[in-house]
């Protein structure tokens, strides 16, 4: 393949048909798993917990689709969101990287629908921590390739000050990459080894509230040397 135009718009192609696929396939595969246990739910299911991991809302049971709802709304957002995107912050980039995200995150509610399925039709499973567990897994996916993000306006650290300057992002994304992989597998160890679930949230949100930080002082250290680049 050649590496003009015409074959870095059919390579972007490929690469978005591949993801849709794998995304779909996810989808899919969830669907009917559901369809086969859904006469077999509870007429309520649990939708949201508070810290401590109690259930604190309950919905009927069509509500089990939601997850899968949630991850059609996620394909077509990754299919338009880089049309719309500015030429300055488009994803041509990091398209791979793009889609990789959005299989991560499809593949992430596909794992709370079935788990919700599992919890509903036994009743054995210790839902909030097994939901918090696949998130720290998750988190520690995205954060595997948060350094290969370039700057745009929809994915990654967006903070008014990466965004205002390309070194900026480049240095808290490859910061973010660290503290999101090592904060997503601390926290999974903290829930696997039983410890109040309150503790892996908290690495959860440092993980990426210290990127978020760094962003600052390193923009204030670039504009108090006068080397801001924009």
């Amino acid at each position: 393949m050649g590496h003009g135009p015409g074959a870095q718009r059919q390579r972007r192609k490929i690469v978005k048909n591949k993801y849709l696929l794998l995304c779909g396939l996810v989808l899919v595969v969830t669907f009917a798993i559901t369809l086969g246990f859904y006469t077999q739910l509870p007429p309520e299911l649990p939708l949201h917990w508070n810290l401590r991991g109690e259930t604190d809302r309950y919905g009927a049971r069509p509500s089990i689709f939601l997850p899968s709802l949630m991850m059609i709304v996620f394909m077509v957002l990754w299919t338009v969101l880089p049309i719309v995107s500015p030429r300055r912050f488009s994803v041509d980039g990091f398209r791979d990287t793009w889609w990789y995200t959005c299989l991560v995150a499809v593949a992430m509610l596909g794992y709370i629908q079935l788990m919700l399925i599992w919890h509903a039709y036994n009743g054995s499973l210790e839902l909030m921590r097994f939901i918090l567990g696949g998130a720290c897994v998750a988190y520690a996916l995205l954060g595997n390739v948060m350094g290969k993000v370039r700057r745009n306006f929809w994915l990654g650290v967006r903070t008014p000050w990466t965004l205002a300057d390309e070194r900026v992002w480049y240095a808290t994304h490859r910061l973010a990459a660290k503290t999101m992989v090592a904060g997503g597998l601390l926290a999974l160890a903290v829930t696997v080894s039983r410890l109040p679930t309150l503790l892996a949230a908290v690495l959860l949100m440092a993980a990426i509230l210290v990127p978020a930080a760094w962003s600052l002082v390193y923009y204030k250290r670039l504009e108090h040397g006068d080397t801001l680049q924009g």
